[in-house]
């Protein structure tokens, strides 16, 4: 690897440890055997760096878990809670990832080129969505995006207390059951 895969690889690591507001520049030069220097001549800020590690371990994830789900011509109904439960699961085996993405995500409100960055990486995620779960409707991918980031802040916060998939199941029923015709 050369020094700016060296510099993000560290720089993951260091989120997964620390979280991103408590992760520094003198972690990652430690973690990676780069100097300070190479922090600025390949990201220019200790923020990009941190942002574009964050994006890369989020997408990596979420990738894994739809690899993980059963195949596309699966019951819609049983691959939807398939998703459920592994983004809950890896909500409690990955929680140092979640939580520094939540703390990426507020960091970006900060930063018009970091905000940037992140709404194009949430409208790749939405499509994704869509393809993965949502049988092609671009509105069925907004809403489980949306769905997704309530309740990774629920479980982060208490997960005792957080929806289930069963939960989720019953109450999207419920909600459209109440949606007028269209």
């Amino acid at each position: 690897m050369g020094t700016r895969e060296d510099l993000l690889a560290a720089t993951k690591q260091c989120l997964a440890e620390r979280g991103y507001a408590r992760t520094t520049v003198r972690d990652i030069v430690a973690a990676s055997g780069a100097n300070l220097a190479a922090i600025n001549y390949h990201f220019g800020t200790r923020d990009n760096l941190l942002h574009q590690a964050m994006l890369e371990s989020t997408g990596t994830a979420v990738q894994a878990l739809l690899d993980a789900l059963p195949p596309a011509d699966t019951d819609p109904a049983q691959r939807l809670n398939a998703f459920w439960h592994k983004l809950i699961g890896s909500f409690a085996t990955d929680r140092p990832l979640w939580a520094a993405n939540i703390e990426s995500s507020a960091q970006a409100l900060h930063s018009p080129a970091l905000r940037t960055e992140t709404a194009d990486k949430q409208a790749e995620a939405r499509e994704g969505l869509t393809h993965a779960l949502g049988n092609g409707d671009p509105a069925a991918g907004a809403v489980l995006q949306t769905l997704i980031g309530g309740l990774l802040v629920q479980h982060l916060i208490d997960p005792d207390r957080a929806p289930t998939p069963e939960t989720l199941a019953t109450g999207l029923r419920a909600l459209a059951d109440q949606l007028a015709p269209q």
